[in-house]
């Protein structure tokens, strides 16, 4: 019935893993400022559930992510999305784990990565200028240093970046991270 799907199963996995504290801990804190840790940490409803809470939430995600490949495999068309502002959902990375998730919940890496471009190009009705790699579209692209259709995880060894018809090398990606980083340690 043309019905599209964003199943931001990157939520659904840290509602799942929030008790964990490696998850909780996870490296990439240092790009949150102080008051979203606070938020964060204080569990967004997350916080008072038993042991026998977070087992059955664990369950639930895998059921999800059965239930995706499901759709998937009945012709339910996807768009790849990881809502930024939920706990443990770090801008950027999370769309990285979303094609992650989605390949686990049954899609080839191909469907994965179109999921989040030609797909996503597609349900908003802009397929003539974005999307795709093509002559006369718009040329934002991320340049990877290995295969992502041989393996997803691919998609998170960045070597550039061209955005807007400029070229955002390694080198400058890295000193934006770091800039990132120290405006979140100042309580940004």
């Amino acid at each position: 019935n043309g019905t599209w799907m964003c199943p931001t199963l990157s939520v659904l996995r840290a509602a799942a893993l929030s008790d964990e504290a490696s998850f909780r801990g996870d490296p990439r804190m240092k790009y949150v400022p102080d008051f979203l840790k606070k938020q964060w940490a204080d569990g967004y409803g997350w916080k008072g559930r038993t042991a026998e809470d977070n087992a059955r939430a664990r369950r639930v995600f895998q059921k999800q992510l059965e239930v995706v490949g499901m759709m998937r495999r009945a012709g339910v068309r996807f768009i790849a999305g990881s809502d930024t502002a939920n706990p443990y959902i770090f801008p950027g990375f999370s769309l990285h784990e979303e094609l992650a998730l989605l390949v686990q919940a049954g899609f080839t890496p191909m469907q994965a990565l179109q999921s989040a471009t030609r797909d996503a190009a597609q349900y908003l009705g802009r397929l003539d200028s974005l999307g795709t790699v093509e002559k006369g579209k718009r040329a934002d692209l991320v340049l990877l240093d290995a295969d992502p259709l041989a393996e997803i995880g691919n998609t998170r060894k960045i070597n550039a970046v061209v955005l807007g018809g400029k070229l955002i090398s390694k080198q400058e990606l890295d000193k934006m991270l770091a800039d990132v980083e120290a405006a979140a340690g100042k309580g940004a």
